[in-house]
């Protein structure tokens, strides 16, 4: 009996082993659970599809056929070495799909011990949040499972079906995704509208003027030409413009009305995902990537120094609610109060309504503590963490404040009979939410683009006016006239592509980020300035695409197949219904495809160039980073090499000539060809061919710049 007793304690003594999928996240949850639970990693994924076949079984009801990746066989080991000690298992990834699916990947390797496997969510990473969620676990859920199952398997199809075909017909490398190939047809569409576009020339005519009256006379404003004889002011060259000019100066100018009102602008909701990754390209200049992985550090946690310990600084970050909890409402409420006013202070809280088909199972993105204030934290942060926590922060208590309340100034002015001008202006009465958060507006150029040209239909600027009087006649200083073009589409951008996508219902917050990746690391697209420009290969691509698998790029299509997942998660579809929806008529296209489409390889370019080792001409081949020289002898002699430029290395004494490179992440620079005896690089090519003089945008970078030559396509 002794023996029983002891064996009874010492598996009530027994540690609870937690999983989550990093290491931050099981560093910081860890110091908030105690001696009794030990934290460990799965390091993402423990069981995934094989990489070298499709495993998906299309006869019996795409039944996947799950394995565990290398990358993760030490790993789970050591998890289920660890587990046999354990008394029970806490799963804990992400609140999500995906993190669903990690949980039940998880609960699988561990089958055969006789262990209680509970799953535990939380939207944020604290303290109470952490220890709330383990007080009251629960079942993993099989709807969100079967959710991140058929997408799996949906985009495996596409992926090991299609891109063979891509292979066979364009080149090898080629890759094609259900919502990757749509996002590529956005951008494809809108660079086709551009060449299309033709610029129309056109004409404004302002009048800078000023009061006659005591006191005012000296501020002077600028008001535009709005109308002639009642009719919109259509100005088309430089002829009729001068005409005008001429006219104008001759008359007399007089205030004809003055109208006053107020507007009132209401703060907007706290940051959805989409909404997060716009504003931090609009404001910050960072990329939908750059944005999600400090969002995730933020999340997952920040060591705030021996008072606090590591916390996370904001709530879950992929999601489309603008849902606040209760408890944070009113935490936010009082900090308003406190911090800048009652006045400030709605007397209710706001309330903001989600987009329709908005998953509502987590929070808005937020801060996990208002009184945590981006500068209190600052110091522990790095700066990009930082301006990204203090616009997350600023977001949500802007959004709980009471709206802005400006006077708006409108004066019509004549002159003579027939010419109407029009000015602006605005005095800002109540800044309300303001003083914390300035919205962003369409208006705006974003980081690296111009401001976009009118098409001459536009509300006049606001300027600030002088106190003016109906009937009082106005100094005429000069009349000013300006020749403007109309300009195409802008291209699109991280803000502008992932707005598109949410709009059209296109992907989930969790999608949008390695979309834009995906396409940039196979080529499809480059990023020049910002703007998201179609490659040659994209270009391709999408025309292959729309001419013989038109639904896989139709939108309509896709969106549609985003509400089919989502009614799986709610339990209202079989997933396997859901993939087959979308394999029959898929299926169907690739058939067809195999046989009708176009062989659109391309033969070797053959150049003067001579080859380095063998002495055979060079031809032009296309590889998956771009053209490359490459040796006619393949596979004999497998020498390649850079095209050259016709651009000579601007360093002194070398005689090496700049060739296009490209780095790790796709970014495309040049460097010397004598690298690495030569380590000259820089981000643009010499202004004349030929020139000795280095670009004002170069840079000397010292070490070795790590570039490997495009492997050969045979």
């Amino acid at each position: 009996m002794p023996g029983k007793t002891k064996t009874k304690k010492a598996k009530q003594d027994k540690k609870s082993l937690v999983i989550v999928e990093s290491p931050s996240k099981a560093k910081t949850i860890n110091k908030f659970l105690g001696r009794d639970f030990y934290v460990e990693a799965s390091m993402g994924h423990v069981r995934d599809l094989p990489r070298s076949k499709l495993g998906v079984n299309l006869e019996s009801n795409f039944e996947p056929h799950y394995v565990i990746p290398t990358k993760s066989k030490k790993t789970v080991t050591k998890l289920k070495k660890m587990a046999k000690k354990m008394g029970s298992i806490f799963l804990a990834p992400d609140p999500d799909r995906e993190g669903e699916a990690i949980s039940w990947h998880l609960a699988a390797i561990f089958q055969s011990e006789e262990h209680p496997i509970k799953r535990v969510v939380f939207n944020e990473i604290t303290r109470d949040a952490v220890r709330k969620a383990f007080e009251k676990p629960r079942d993993i859920d099989l709807n969100l499972v079967n959710a991140q199952q058929a997408r799996r398997v949906m985009d495996r199809i596409v992926g090991y079906l299609l891109s063979p075909l891509l292979w066979k017909k364009v080149r090898s490398g080629l890759s094609a995704g259900r919502v990757q190939s749509v996002a590529l047809r956005l951008i494809s569409e809108k660079e086709n509208e551009i060449r299309a576009f033709k610029p129309e020339e056109y004409w404004t005519i302002e009048a800078a003027l000023s009061s006659k009256r005591e006191g005012v006379r000296e501020s002077k404003f600028l008001a535009k030409l709005d109308k002639i004889r009642n009719e919109k002011a259509k100005i088309s060259n430089a002829a009729e413009a001068q005409a005008l000019k001429e006219i104008l100066e001759k008359e007399i100018f007089h205030v004809a009305d003055v109208e006053e009102k107020e507007r009132r602008r209401k703060p907007l909701a706290p940051f959805t995902t989409s909404k997060m990754q716009q504003e931090a390209y609009t404001k910050l200049g960072f990329t939908a990537a750059k944005t999600m992985q400090i969002a995730q550090r933020l999340y997952e946690g920040i060591d705030l120094g021996p008072d606090v310990g590591t916390v996370g600084l904001i709530t879950y970050m992929r999601t489309d609610s603008v849902r606040v909890a209760e408890d944070a409402i009113v935490d936010v409420r009082r900090f308003i109060g406190k911090k800048y006013g009652e006045e400030y202070l709605p007397s209710e809280p706001n309330v903001f309504k989600s987009k329709k088909g908005a998953q509502d199972a987590h929070e808005a993105i937020r801060p996990t503590a208002t009184e945590r204030i981006p500068d209190s934290v600052r110091k522990y942060l790095s700066q990009d963490e930082w301006k990204l926590y203090r616009l997350i922060w600023s977001k949500f208590v802007s959004s709980q404040m009471n709206e802005a309340i400006d006077r708006m100034i409108g004066v019509s002015i004549l002159a003579g009979a027939d010419y109407a001008f029009r000015a602006t202006g605005m005095q800002n009465i109540f800044p309300g939410f303001s003083v914390v958060y300035n919205e962003w507006t369409p208006d705006e150029p974003a980081p690296g683009e111009e401001k976009k040209e009118p098409d001459g239909e536009e509300e006049p600027e606001v300027f600030e006016l002088p106190a003016l009087q109906k009937g009082e006649e106005l100094n005429t200083h000069e009349i000013q006239s300006a020749q403007h073009f109309t300009k195409p589409p802008a291209r699109y951008n991280d803000a502008s592509l992932v707005k598109t996508l949410e709009e059209k219902g296109i992907g989930r917050p969790s999608t949008y980020a390695p979309t834009i990746h995906t396409l940039l690391a196979r080529h499809y697209v480059e990023r020049k300035s910002g703007a998201l420009i179609p490659t040659e290969l994209g270009q391709l691509v999408t025309d292959l695409l729309l001419k013989h698998f038109e639904k896989i790029v139709d939108y309509d299509f896709t969106a549609d197949m985003e509400n089919e997942l989502d009614k799986v998660e709610e339990g209202e579809l079989d997933w396997a219904t859901a993939v087959k929806e979308f394999y029959e008529p898929f299926q169907k296209d690739l058939e067809k495809a195999r046989e009708t489409m176009e062989d659109m390889r391309q033969e070797p370019i053959v150049t003067e160039h001579k080859c380095d080792i063998c002495g055979k001409v060079m031809v032009i081949r296309q590889g998956r980073f771009g053209r490359f020289l490459a040796c006619s002898g393949f596979p004999e002699c497998r020498y390649t090499r850079s095209i050259p430029t016709g651009f000579r290395c601007p360093n002194e004494g070398c005689d090496g000539e700049m060739v296009q490179r490209r780095s790790r992440n796709g970014r495309r620079f040049y460097g010397c060809s004598r690298y690495p005896q030569c380590r000259y690089v820089a981000s643009e090519l010499p202004k004349p061919p030929g020139s000795q003089t280095a670009p004002g945008t170069a840079e000397n970078v010292s070490g070795a710049v790590q570039e490997k030559d495009a492997s050969q396509s045979s």
